[in-house]
């Protein structure tokens, strides 16, 4: 396995997650989450560096990878191994991620999967179905296998029934080029940094953040299947 890096215009080779290490076979048929700072990887750039953090990271990816193997195995990538000692995840993939496909362009999305917008939405979908809200949105987080969309890094999901918290509470290991976009969203949406904040407004939130890194429209309606929910 090697390190895995996306390929961005005018970036160059950047990290594919700022959370664990990303690591990848030679034809890129497996991918592995490694819930570990490895200092080569990140350069002491990773927004989480303490154990316990690392470790709440990791737990959380466990339940909800292993969840949605259990409701919606059709969703995310096929499970090949997890080895807990190590605390590594093996998925089977199909190439490199959703975005590094599109040059890490949304212009270039339907180049690479045409029907990508109702495979996602049908994704979020079954998410708001399944009762979790999940934030990791980034078009990085999805693979295409046999042109079917997989969605991956369930680190930053949640369910209903999980305890609220604040922003200031995930601060620390969300990207400063996120937190460009999310402190504008934030004052848009009246969200208080030290407030626990309800799971639907964190999600509304999200989608506000992620405005530049899809078409305005998909993201419209991306919230407006959370705000359907809400009303039934």
């Amino acid at each position: 396995m090697k390190y895995y890096y996306n390929n961005v215009p005018g970036k160059g080779q950047c990290r594919n997650n700022l959370i664990y290490t990303s690591l990848i076979n030679e034809d890129k048929t497996e991918f592995v989450q490694w819930y570990h700072n490895d200092t080569e990887y990140h350069k002491g750039q990773n927004q989480v560096v303490t154990p316990a953090l690392m470790n709440e990271k990791w737990e959380r990816e466990l339940k909800f990878l292993k969840f949605m193997e259990a409701n919606a195995p059709n969703i995310i990538p096929k499970i090949l191994d997890i080895n807990i000692p190590e605390r590594k995840i093996k998925l089977a993939i199909n190439g490199a991620d959703f975005w590094e496909q599109s040059n890490c362009s949304a212009k270039e999305f339907d180049k690479v999967c045409p029907d990508w917008k109702d495979q996602m939405l049908t994704i979020i979908s079954k998410h708001v179905e399944l009762g979790l809200y999940k934030f990791s949105l980034h078009p990085s987080s999805y693979f295409v296998v046999n042109g079917i969309l997989k969605s991956i890094n369930y680190f930053f999901c949640y369910s209903k029934d999980d305890p609220l918290f604040s922003i200031k509470d995930i601060l620390s290991h969300v990207s400063e080029d996120r937190q460009k976009a999310l402190f504008p969203a934030m004052t848009k949406l009246g969200i208080s940094i030290d407030q626990p904040e309800e799971f639907f407004n964190l999600q509304m939130l999200c989608f506000e953040s992620f405005k530049q890194d899809y078409p305005a429209n998909f993201i419209e309606e991306a919230k407006e299947i959370y705000v359907r929910s809400s009303k039934i």
